[in-house]
């Protein structure tokens, strides 16, 4: 199945402790690459993400977003730092001492301090908080997925339509090229006629050789052969191939232009050339469109 490497999705997952809302933007890529924004205390979940990730992103570029709301009070426990509340007695007993001050040192007054009395919040359980925020993300990303489907969908139509249409020049050139061949060997022997005088023998064997070399030379028959067949299995890869074929379809697309560059070189015809020209478009067109292929 053809997907695109272009996509969006995005998904929603409550504990009931937390709300979890993960985004997933996708471009093309030569490889996976994905990256993860979330807060930072919850960055032990990150290779739990990417893993739900590739089980349907085999290449392109993923952004990721998480964003974790609690709708519970957190547990805290209070905690208090006993060598703290020493140091305080000890140097608040100093100052009455040194300066002779009134008052009570009290438990009031001591528990108001900075840093003796603390409320921390409990440590979450890793897993199950990793639990919540990948159920987000693989609802993300069955949602990008089925995005990216879609949009593959419509990259083969097209991709199979243009490779029909390079089928059908390929026809026109083939009913062309036996053409090239005869035309050269009238024009060059008019033009000896025209430089020998229409009276003289023109040395028909001479020609003949000339013609042959000529056509020899200008042959693309196994060029226009490659391409055609070139066309066939981009239709069959769209039809029927599993699991990524981006890069499958790069290469052959390569061997596309390497025939149409040998075929426009060897034509040494308009009527080929203006072909060549316009099979080169669509060629470069299907070229930009497997870009984004997973």
């Amino acid at each position: 199945m053809i997907k695109s490497m272009t996509g969006f999705g995005r998904g929603e997952y409550s504990d009931g402790k937390r709300n979890v809302t993960a985004e997933i933007k996708t471009v093309n890529h030569r490889y996976s690459d994905i990256t993860v924004k979330m807060p930072k205390r919850y960055s032990f979940a990150e290779e739990p993400i990417k893993a739900v990730i590739r089980e349907k992103l085999r290449r392109g570029k993923a952004e990721v977003s998480i964003v974790i709301e609690n709708i519970t009070e957190e547990d805290v426990t209070v905690k208090m730092s006993s060598a703290i509340a020493q140091q305080y007695i000890t140097n608040l007993r100093e100052l009455q001492a040194t300066y002779d001050l009134d008052g009570t040192i009290d438990i009031s007054l001591i528990a108001s301090l900075p840093d003796v009395m603390k409320a921390v919040p409990d440590v979450e359980n890793e897993e199950d908080v990793a639990g919540v925020i990948t159920q987000a993300v693989r609802i993300a990303t069955e949602n990008l997925d089925r995005m990216r489907t879609v949009e593959g969908e419509k990259l083969a139509e097209d991709l199979k339509a243009r490779g029909e249409l390079i089928r059908e020049i390929v026809k026109k050139i083939e009913v062309r090229a036996p053409m090239v061949a005869e035309e050269y060997k009238d024009k060059l022997q008019k033009r000896i006629q025209d430089l020998l005088g229409e009276a003289a023998v023109v040395p028909e064997e001479r020609i003949l050789t000339e013609a042959a070399i000529f056509a020899d030379k200008a042959n693309i028959t196994e060029e226009l052969v490659r391409l055609d067949s070139h066309m066939i299995q981009l239709k069959n890869i769209l039809g029927g191939s599993e699991g990524p074929v981006g890069k499958k379809l790069d290469f052959l697309v390569q061997e596309m232009n390497r025939e149409a560059n040998t075929i426009g070189s060897k034509a040494n015809d308009m009527e080929i050339t203006s072909l060549m020209l316009e099979t080169k478009s669509e060629i470069e067109k299907i070229r930009e469109q497997v870009q984004n292929i997973e």
